[in-house]
């Protein structure tokens, strides 16, 4: 288990602790003054690990006394009223959590040089902590998609764009990757997806020259690439069911690890 993951673990159980004794004291359960030294405890814990993961934390309430005031002014007047605000409060911070873990789950693609590159940012993602290492997890998506771009562009089987005619170069990801989905993509689509992967491109280049990028910031990015990745290996075949993942198709020769 990663760090993150083991981090993301105890905000969770803290999060049933805290949503557990909120609705027990709000519902006939224990005295305040039985619970809330602990509660608090909770609270301050749950505080910082949210604040590593630059989370907020979504329960206003720093001791359970605030939280009576809360309940006791008429705003809730029934115990079923008090348990959906909990489960209001708390629920959307854990599916964050979630959706953030999920950023971190990339999909192998038979790629090697692509895969390296999205496990490396997934490696980093979950030490980085400071803006040089956001910065950093820039350059790895640049590289990824430099490497999907080489990978997949053929100047033999994607011809030059009417409304542009210039040859790109081994690092011009942008182009490499419009003519491959101009030919790949059928019809209008593949105006929404050229769009697509430029964009992840300029996001990349972005964040590797932000001197003021953020956790969030690198977090986007590395989702945005493996998305584009995922993307073109569902147009490559790669996705396919009968796709074999032990028959990559790159060209090795060409593009050393």
């Amino acid at each position: 288990m990663s760090n993150t993951d083991s981090i993301e673990s105890k905000i969770v159980a803290l999060l049933d602790q805290i949503q557990h004794t909120m609705i027990a004291v709000a519902t006939g359960g224990p005295r305040i003054d039985a619970v809330n030294t602990e509660y608090k405890g909770w609270y301050n814990e749950l505080t910082k690990l949210l604040g590593s993961l630059e989370f907020n934390n979504p329960i206003p309430y720093t001791d359970l006394w605030r939280w009576y005031g809360k309940w006791s002014s008429g705003d809730l007047p029934t115990y079923q009223s008090r348990r959906e605000y909990i489960i209001g409060l708390i629920e959307p911070i854990k599916k964050a959590l979630e959706d953030s873990s999920a950023t971190r789950e990339i999909e192998v693609t038979g790629w090697p040089r692509v895969d390296k590159a999205l496990s490396e940012i997934r490696t980093q993602l979950e030490s980085a902590s400071n803006e040089l290492h956001f910065q950093s997890i820039g350059l790895l998506c640049r590289e990824a998609l430099i490497s999907l771009a080489e990978i997949v562009f053929d100047s033999n089987q994607h011809p030059k764009l009417e409304d542009d005619d210039v040859e790109p170069s081994p690092t011009d990801v942008k182009r490499m990757l419009d003519r491959y989905l101009e030919e790949e993509v059928a019809g209008g689509q593949n105006k929404f997806a050229r769009k697509y992967a430029r964009a992840s491109f300029d996001l990349a280049n972005k964040l590797q020259h932000d001197r003021n990028a953020s956790h969030r910031d690198a977090m986007l990015c590395a989702e945005v690439t493996a998305s584009v990745v995922n993307f073109v290996a569902i147009i490559s075949g790669k996705r396919d069911p009968e796709a074999a993942p032990d028959q990559p198709l790159d060209k090795p020769d060409s593009f050393p690890l």
